[in-house]
């Protein structure tokens, strides 16, 4: 069961106490660990006691000092270190980090209890996990063909984004992950109390953007041979193998164009202006060659339902997620699509348009000329776009004298609902389009270049 759970008041007292003592003593050994200091003392574990009680039992001997076993989580990884077993022995023989996590050196935890919090908050079989791990697996060889510059690796199943979105449709999530209590503990104590202090912007309308990243496992492609191949002089056999991450695959990494071993990590974040970084909202990590265009409708699904009291106004990604079922799924969220046409699939279209329009959605005159976005009809559902010539875009027009005779010039309307993909309600190329891109390029290509 779940013990007694000191407060983040109470914590906040007894560091500001104790480390005053340090301070006086030797103020260098306390200055040098000043920036985990400010992050400890405002980081509030308290919204977790319930989050965690349903994962304990009502019976047995209480569990000690849970928040300052994850408050220990925190400061190893802030310290940079990997191993819980030296992490135990380096709290055993500093007073400060001790202080930090809010115990005394008596008091530390011992390494079961590290792993024992893991299995917790991990939800998978422990047993089940160990089998996988220590099982014999299929080799992989590293894939010969490289894909091109900015290419996506094919969903592995052409169909599964109509059976996903058709899903989520449906109300149902996907909600089986292991990670999945992860999620809730980053959202309480991450996301909603920054969200309080106005750093993700308007919670009623939420402009969030999805990609993927690659991650690279720490674990050799080539595996541990079991088999008698290399006695018999077969040293490029594809026998079963033991593997130490067995769960890592080969993915295309579109941007250094090349092949890598491990996994893909998908985000949903809010870009913040003031501070000119991403704010991450959701983070999955899946297969190295999933699909970007299957990870986002999953990541919709479950993040809608882990932030209950947040709406999301738009969804950026890139055109990974150019397919008629995603557009369907944002509309019927209410969520405007920003996402590039991509390359290969110009031109198909649900439906035939009903006005000549250019790569984009956007009319073309009978002149040639691309028409001005206007205004958006909320009330009618509807775009307005303007003659070029009279909004002062071009100086001249061939086509004047057959067109309208109007100062204000012709105008076209365009519904969204003719086809959700290539008429989004925010027009691409449009003023509003092209600064919500701009935003998730930047940040792109300084995430890439570091």
């Amino acid at each position: 069961m779940l013990g007694h759970w000191r407060s983040h008041s109470e914590y906040q007292s007894y560091l500001v106490e104790n480390i005053a003592n340090f301070y006086k003593e030797v103020p260098n050994n306390v200055i040098q660990y000043q920036d985990a200091l400010s992050k400890l003392y405002i980081l509030d574990l308290d919204p977790l006691q319930p989050v965690l009680a349903e994962h304990y039992s009502n019976t047995g001997a209480p569990a000690r000092n849970q928040p300052e076993l994850i408050r220990s989580f925190f400061l190893m990884s802030e310290q940079r270190e990997h191993s819980i077993t030296n992490w135990v022995n380096t709290l055993a023989h500093n007073k400060i980090l001790c202080v930090m996590i809010g115990l005394s050196p008596s008091e530390i935890h011992n390494v079961s209890s590290y792993y024992d919090l893991i299995n917790r908050m991990w939800l998978a079989d422990p047993e089940l996990e160990h089998d996988y791990e220590h099982s014999l697996h299929s080799f992989r060889n590293k894939p010969k063909k490289k894909l091109g510059k900015n290419q996506k690796q094919p969903p592995r199943h052409p169909d599964i984004v109509n059976k996903l979105v058709s899903l989520a449709l449906e109300g149902k999530t996907f909600e089986s992950s292991p990670e999945l209590l992860m999620q809730h503990i980053f959202a309480k104590i991450g996301v909603e109390p920054t969200a309080k202090e106005g750093r993700f912007g308007d919670t009623e309308n939420l402009r969030i953007s999805g990609d993927g990243t690659c991650v690279n496992s720490g674990g050799s492609s080539y595996g541990n041979k079991v088999c008698d191949c290399v006695k018999n002089g077969n040293y490029n056999c594809d026998c079963p193998r033991k593997f130490s991450d067995p769960n890592a695959r080969w993915g295309w990494d579109s941007y250094h164009e090349q092949w890598y071993y491990g996994y893909t990590e998908y985000i949903l974040s809010v870009y913040n202006d003031e501070l000119k970084c991403d704010l991450p909202l959701y983070l999955r990590i899946v297969q190295a060659p999933r699909h970007d265009g299957v990870s986002a409708v999953v990541a919709l699904a479950e993040a809608r339902k882990l932030y209950p009291d947040f709406k999301f106004g738009s969804f950026c990604a890139d055109s990974a997620s150019d397919n008629y079922a995603t557009y369907e799924l944002l509309h019927e969220w209410g969520i405007n699509a920003f996402i590039p046409l991509n390359e290969k699939n110009k031109g198909h279209y649900t439906y035939p348009p009903h006005v000549t329009v250019n790569e984009n959605g956007v009319p073309i005159c009978m002149g040639g000329h691309t028409m001005v976005n206007w205004s958006l009809n909320h009330d009618r559902c509807r775009v307005k776009y303007r003659c070029p010539l009279a909004t002062g875009k071009i100086d001249s027009c061939s086509c004047k004298q057959d067109c309208s005779q109007s100062d204000y010039g012709r105008c076209i309307y365009i519904k969204p609902a003719w086809d959700l993909r290539l008429f989004t309600v925010v027009p691409r190329k449009s003023d509003e389009w092209v600064k919500q891109m701009k935003s998730r390029t930047t940040r792109n290509e300084s995430t890439n270049a570091s």
